[in-house]
């Protein structure tokens, strides 16, 4: 069976020397190998050299007007001044100092026809305050029934909502504002979860959210609202809201508590400040937590007590600082100390005054 089957040749040559000439049949084997296996071996996946593409010249792509075109600066019609926060600052209060040159401005160089000023970049046109409000009202439109508050508050409420903006110790910033505009293009109303300092003061965060937003706030839970855009809301007319680049830095204000707080003396104040230290705290706050119930336990424990204290373990020595200014507005007290995340309140000489005046007249009564 084998013999039946032809031999297959090989394919390399079997070398026969003359013993004549053995070097002159060695070279003419080795020359006609080499030049058979140059032209025949081919591999399967040989690469392939590709032509150099031509180099392309930039600068004749450019159009010479774009490039020497200044850039111009935006305009924003909006009829309040810029700032980063707009409910966790007081522009009433001057700083004293800035930690950074007021020429940088965080919009950036050339692209805001506002002049920063450190805090704020004030609106260089005269407001017309009737024709914001009218403005405004007819964005807002009718009324929304009651079938209609309802239909959007279930949307909305729900913590998986998909148009939720959460809102930090910052409040209610510059940024947010086209946050909201941009849920506004296609949903009516946007999620507002609050925490942290701002929420010491709510009804300080929904004004502001209704007065540079534009929109109305249907729905308050504790920390959550539901901002509604209007029913004439028209998404291609929205404002111009220029984006900050970079958070600013906080300027230096005035000190916040004195050595000697005003109308005592210095070892009043020192005794107020032991007796607060050691005395138990009203309240434990976390690290953005919550806020809302604060001012009133602290009122209630004014009734009873000179100094009280909170205890703020963990929440950070900024926080403490933007808690006390906001309870010695909101209570009114006076902050006295400021120590391993401890706030110490005092409720001041006005309620000595009150309860003085009181006990005067009780007695005038009685003696009548």
């Amino acid at each position: 069976m084998l013999k039946l089957l032809p031999r297959r040749p090989s394919p390399h040559k079997t070398l026969t020397l003359d013993p004549a000439k053995p070097f002159i049949s060695l070279s003419r084997f080795l020359s006609h190998s080499l030049s058979e296996d140059q032209y025949e071996y081919d591999p399967p996946f040989s690469p392939v050299s590709k032509p150099p593409k031509p180099k392309k010249n930039k600068t004749q792509n450019k159009d010479p007007d774009t490039k020497n075109e200044p850039t111009r600066p935006l305009k924003s019609d909006l009829p309040f001044d810029f700032s980063y926060s707009y409910s966790e600052t007081n522009p009433k209060v001057e700083p004293i100092a800035f930690r950074e040159s007021p020429k940088f401005s965080p919009f950036g160089p050339g692209r805001l026809d506002r002049k920063w000023t450190g805090t704020v970049a004030p609106t260089q046109q005269e407001v017309d305050l009737n024709r914001v409000a009218e403005e405004r009202i007819r964005v807002l439109g009718d009324p929304l029934t009651e079938e209609e508050v309802a239909k959007l508050v279930e949307r909305y409420r729900h913590s998986d909502c998909a148009r939720q903006i959460n809102m930090g110790k910052g409040g209610v910033t510059h940024n947010m504002l086209d946050d909201i505009h941009n849920h506004w293009k296609r949903a009516e109303a946007v999620r507002v979860k609050c925490l942290g300092v701002p929420t010491l003061d709510m009804d300080n965060v929904c004004f502001h959210l209704e007065d540079k937003s534009g929109g109305k706030i249907v729905y308050q839970h504790i920390n959550v609202l539901i901002l509604y855009r209007g029913r004439n809301y028209d998404p291609k007319n929205r404002p111009v809201i220029p984006v900050m680049l970079w958070k600013p830095y906080t300027p230096i204000y005035p000190k916040l508590v004195k050595n000697v707080a005003d109308g005592l003396t210095f070892e009043e104040t020192k005794e107020l400040r032991n007796r607060g230290l050691n005395s138990p705290p009203v309240m434990k706050l976390t690290r953005n937590g919550v806020y809302v119930n604060v001012v009133d336990r602290i009122r209630e424990a004014f009734k009873t007590e000179e100094v009280v204290r909170l205890d703020c373990t963990h929440v950070g020595t900024s926080d403490c600082k933007r808690i006390g200014v906001k309870l010695r507005d909101l209570v009114p007290c006076i902050p006295l100390l400021f120590k391993d995340e401890q706030i110490v309140l005092w409720r001041g000489k006005r309620d000595q005054e009150q309860d003085s005046k009181c006990r005067d007249r009780s007695d005038k009564f009685a003696d009548a």
